[in-house]
């Protein structure tokens, strides 16, 4: 099958890797079905919308940047996400692109959890927790280093 996509032109995906969110993306609540494409090169992905080409979040493994990054899904998301095991799971942090690009942040307050097994994704929202929704994604001691 083949998609529009917003930073990859058009391309061939394969159906059985399509991702529903079941309740949207907070702020896209009609945006149902995604796609996981990686950008060639970097340790980032896009989740494209499959209806709406313009739809499409530049994502990235948090524990990558944060190796302390953690948090306990809460029992209605497991549910939710038919969640068998801890395979089933993968994490993904939307990134919002600054230039320069040092200046881009990690969401890591509404983390996205994807049952990878029953293609299920959900943003969660997380309450309670120390993290919020624009962390540096770089240190100033990193951006020195660049």
């Amino acid at each position: 099958m083949n998609i529009q996509t917003k930073f990859h032109g058009e391309q061939e995906i394969n159906k059985e890797n399509i991702i529903y969110f079941p309740s949207g993306i907070p702020g896209f609540l009609n945006e149902k079905e995604f796609y996981i494409l990686p950008l060639e090169g970097t340790d980032l992905f896009v989740l494209q919308s499959l209806k709406t080409t313009e739809v499409a979040f530049i994502v990235t493994d948090p524990f990558v940047l944060f190796p302390q990054y953690e948090f306990d899904l809460p029992e209605e998301v497991i549910e939710k996400l038919e969640i068998q095991s801890d395979k089933d799971v993968a994490t993904f942090a939307i990134l919002t692109v600054r230039e320069p690009f040092q200046e881009t942040t990690a969401n890591l307050q509404a983390p996205l959890v994807i049952n990878q097994t029953k293609k299920l994704g959900k943003q969660v929202i997380l309450n309670h927790t120390p993290y919020q929704t624009k962390h540096k994604i770089m240190t100033p001691q990193e951006q020195g280093e660049r």
